[in-house]
């Protein structure tokens, strides 16, 4: 990602309906685990504006991290009473292996090679330590707005992305395909993105404010996933949808 996408993320994360409906999610499946405590420590690896890192940490004691220095500027600017690490996970973060929860949130797609990356921080994660991964899936969404973030991959299966965690010793909770209820529309635009050849919003992306009554819709509809979510993570449901815009896993460490 570069700054024009970042600018972007920076601009439409505390409206657009995508990360709002996207952080109820994680927060409902956080709270399964971890009443709102200062106690509790979170590493959001991969923070890139800060929104996800901010709302949480409202709740929890949580340390931002990215790679990206331009993506750090941003959060600091916005959120300056957050903490916030231009670096790399494990090795940049102090205490990274106090942590009770790991976040990578839609990051693994940017890291080239994401399984090392990923196993490295398992490595160094403690026992009981919670990871939650989520991550674009269905390569026939493929679009101009994947080139603008520079994704590397989207999941075609749930086999495919637990290969991310597969001979590491991790506990599966949840893995499952999400944001599904909106797929058939997320497939048309994309389409049509392809045909024209662009992305629908700002630098490069398809992150573009709809007007606020299907804006609040949209985010309504993906949201309510988060109850789905919650019950095959109770194991009250077997499994969940077939196909979805992105997969999510939670995992605990053994």
């Amino acid at each position: 990602m570069q700054y024009p996408q970042f600018a972007a993320h920076a601009d439409m994360e505390e409206r657009h309906w995508w990360f709002l409906a996207r952080r109820h999610i994680l927060r409902t499946l956080l709270h399964e685990f971890f009443p709102p405590s200062k106690n509790i420590h979170m590493i959001d690896v991969g923070c890139g504006t800060g929104g996800l890192t901010r709302v949480l940490s409202q709740e929890y004691t949580v340390i931002g991290v990215d790679p990206s220095a331009d993506a750090i500027a941003f959060a600091r600017e916005r959120f300056p009473r957050e903490k916030f690490i231009h670096g790399f996970a494990p090795k940049d973060v102090p205490d990274f292996g106090r942590a009770d929860a790991i976040l990578l949130i839609d990051v693994l797609e940017h890291v080239e090679q994401e399984i090392p990356f990923t196993k490295e921080l398992i490595k160094h994660a403690k026992p009981g330590a919670i990871f939650m991964l989520m991550a674009p899936a269905d390569s026939s969404l493929r679009s101009p707005h994947d080139e603008g973030f520079e994704v590397y991959r989207r999941y075609d299966s749930l086999r495919e992305f637990r290969t991310v965690w597969e001979d590491t010793p991790m506990e599966e909770l949840l893995v499952s395909f999400c944001n599904a209820r909106l797929y058939p529309i997320v497939k048309w635009m994309r389409k049509i993105s392809k045909l024209r050849g662009k992305s629908w919003g700002k630098g490069g992306t398809d992150i573009a404010l709809p007007m606020a009554p299907v804006n609040a819709l949209l985010k309504t509809i993906f949201a309510g996933e988060a109850r789905m979510l919650l019950d095959i993570l109770r194991r009250k449901r077997a499994r969940g949808p077939r196909k979805g815009v992105s997969v999510i896993a939670v995992l605990r460490k053994r």
